[in-house]
């Protein structure tokens, strides 16, 4: 091929690629060959991930010893309360995590793991893997006194289970 046939050649690439990128602007811009002339809008630009909230409970001030029981009526709950006072020659322990949180139990796992301890924009605190408060294998803290921690389920299944979740701190007030 001589050097004005190359020529021709790349000045027919140029024009069509100018052709194809003005084509282009007229559909929001260019989006490569797959989508040329297509109307589907970009997808959305990714959700911008929430900053974590602090939580109003420091995971520090949840460690300890506690007679553990559950109640799936609140009517039953100074009962079971009782019950978790008796359950401290066996007490649940809830040791300090290596990173910040709280060694504890997630629903049906038989080895304890490190939870964070979560705060949420409506003021409740979450005990649960990372990941948004409130989620799926969170227990939302109902209430905690320093020497009671109510927690529940947020996965409706294992809340039909498991009750409400009443740890009773075995000792003295932290």
């Amino acid at each position: 091929m001589n050097t004005s046939g190359l020529a021709r050649r790349v000045a027919r690439f140029v024009t069509a690629a100018a052709l194809l990128a003005s084509l282009a602007g007229c559909n929001g811009g260019f989006q490569g060959f797959g989508n040329f002339g297509s109307s589907t809008p970009p997808p959305p630009p990714e959700a911008a991930v929430e900053p974590e909230i602090p939580p109003s409970i420091r995971p520090e001030e949840l460690v300890g010893r506690y007679g553990l029981a559950s109640f799936h009526k609140p009517d039953d709950r100074l009962r079971t309360e009782a019950a978790a006072r008796g359950q401290c020659k066996q007490p649940y322990v809830i040791n300090p995590g290596t990173s910040g949180g709280v060694v504890m139990h997630l629903a049906d796992e038989a080895t304890p793991q490190e939870l964070r301890v979560k705060g949420s924009r409506s003021g409740k605190n979450y005990i649960g893997p990372r990941g948004p408060a409130g989620g799926e294998q969170d227990r939302e803290i109902v209430s905690f006194d320093g020497r009671v921690l109510i927690t529940r389920f947020i996965d409706k299944d294992a809340d039909t289970r498991y009750g409400t979740m009443v740890y009773v701190r075995c000792g003295p007030k932290a």
